[in-house]
């Protein structure tokens, strides 16, 4: 795929670099590399990834594993692990790593180097949160006793360290949406299918989920998507 130029009037009016795109020699128009992200047939850790794209207008291939065949594909992959976007051939790992490459020059990032590093952090300390769960283990009252735990009494912490931080802003960050806002509406949307009331003494944070839930490209996205239960 070609480009004039390199930049995209984004959601919101934002001019935003797109992502990586490198020139032909032979044209000097810019040419997009070719995307396909491989995870399960889910959101889980992928989901970041997919909003990435669908704000910034990124065509890819989004290529769904079914769990009876991830023993099979499990050894071919780096690591052994997913998602993986597979970039015009070259492998890339871990979720927030590639999260991290395909908004690094744009303003999902953030605008200074103080915001992204602030961007950084909320990422990191809800995903931080997230890894505690025990989303592998097969002994379901196991499971369920440590999502209890979690959501409980642990979760309410986070989620007023949470509240505080967003005051009265209308976004985590600066004065436009980072992919921070992304992934806390990604994984509180998770977190509320094992707590449905986790939320209603924090209406600040509810906003914020609607906010990035009503950007155009994200609520189509949100529509369109296949219908899984993570």
């Amino acid at each position: 795929m070609t480009c004039p130029r390199p930049f995209r009037e984004g959601n919101g009016g934002i001019l935003s670099p797109l992502a990586h795109p490198e020139r032909d020699p032979q044209d000097g128009n810019y040419i997009m590399p070719n995307y396909k992200l491989i995870y399960f047939n889910m959101r889980g850790r992928a989901e970041i990834i997919r909003y990435i794209f669908a704000y910034l207008d990124i065509k890819y291939e989004d290529h769904r594993i079914e769990q009876a065949n991830w023993p099979e594909i499990k050894p071919t992959l780096p690591f052994g692990k997913i998602p993986i976007l597979e970039i015009d051939g070259l492998h890339l790992h871990q979720s927030l790593a590639i999260a991290r490459y395909l908004t690094k020059s744009t303003d999902l990032a953030g605008k200074t180097e103080l915001e992204q590093c602030q961007v950084d952090a909320i990422v990191d300390t809800l995903d931080d949160f997230m890894s505690r769960f025990p989303w592998a283990e097969i002994k379901q009252d196991i499971k369920e006793q440590v999502f209890n735990e979690l959501l409980t009494y642990h979760a309410p912490h986070l989620l007023q360290d949470l509240e505080t931080y967003l005051g009265e802003k209308e976004w985590f960050i600066g004065n436009s949406v980072t992919w921070a806002d992304f992934y806390w509406e990604i994984c509180s949307t998770t977190l509320l299918v094992f707590k449905p009331d986790l939320l209603d003494i924090h209406p600040r944070l509810v906003t914020l989920r609607k906010k990035v839930q009503a950007i155009p490209a994200i609520a189509g996205w949100i529509q369109r998507r296949p219908q899984t239960k993570l």
